[in-house]
């Protein structure tokens, strides 16, 4: 009973749908035409999709469409924020983004996931063309991109920018990507009960506001929040399909204005 009770909870929730797309994907349109371009013919980052492939966990809501979706966006991200430094710059620092963006979670089922991730960026790109300075720009941003984790300042301000769009990119997921993905992939790898769902879901619903007021870069702080609002909108129907089952002991269909 109870795992069809779950079944239908999540075949409603997935009809919920965000009203409108954040604004981020139209204002920042170009780069993000230049970046979802890049992911696929870059050859390192080419190279980088299939080193990484086996460190992604489908399964706890931090895979390969998670990593495809953070990477693409903090390329596009970075570009936004350094264009003004010159479009070969801003490419640069896009890759740079892009690869720690693929990278960030590859160890997100250890303790202190983000270091222990940052730690095998350092193996994986040994042999890379890169820098020494570009691998270290990698590392410090895969190792600070942890959520409500103090914003680091780094000597290096292209480090900077590639640590502060990581970030922001991997929070712009708080906000749709959490309920239509992420929330039931880790309900599943964890086993959770509908009554432990229904006990957990406020507590998750007040964590995701507190990280509105945390994206660190300039468009972050003008685009993140409204993820998030749009996010809390989807979660709070979702709240309500879940309360309805678990007083009935079923579902029923559920129409949303």
């Amino acid at each position: 009973m109870k795992d069809r009770i779950l079944h239908r909870i999540k075949q409603e929730s997935a009809a919920i749908a965000p009203d409108f797309l954040p604004k981020f994907y139209d204002r920042v349109h170009a780069e993000l035409a230049f970046a979802k371009e890049s992911f696929f013919i870059h050859p390192l980052v080419t190279r980088c999709r299939e080193d990484v492939l086996p460190f992604l966990y489908d399964d706890f809501g931090h895979g390969i469409d998670h990593a495809k979706k953070v990477a693409i966006e903090a390329c596009a991200l970075v570009m936004h924020e350094t264009l003004p430094q010159g479009i070969e710059v801003a490419r640069r620092l896009g890759l740079l983004a892009m690869l720690a963006g693929l990278l960030h979670d590859s160890c997100r089922l250890e303790d202190n996931h983000a270091v222990h991730g940052a730690e095998l960026s350092r193996l994986i790109f040994q042999d890379y063309p890169l820098d020494d300075a570009e691998k270290d720009i990698i590392y410090q941003a895969i190792a600070s991109h942890e959520a409500f984790s103090s914003a680091p300042t780094f000597a290096n301000p292209y480090g900077q920018f590639v640590a502060d769009a990581l970030y922001d990119a991997d929070k712009f997921r708080w906000g749709p990507d959490n309920f239509n993905t992420t929330l039931w992939e880790i309900c599943d790898y964890q086993e959770w009960t509908l009554e432990q769902i229904l006990e957990k879901f406020p507590v998750g619903l007040e964590i995701i506001v507190s990280i509105t007021n945390t994206f660190r870069t300039q468009s972050g702080k003008i685009y993140g929040p409204e993820f998030i609002e749009l996010g809390l909108v989807m979660g709070k129907k979702i709240y309500q399909i879940i309360q309805k089952c678990s007083q009935h002991d079923g579902c029923l269909s559920q129409t949303w204005s």
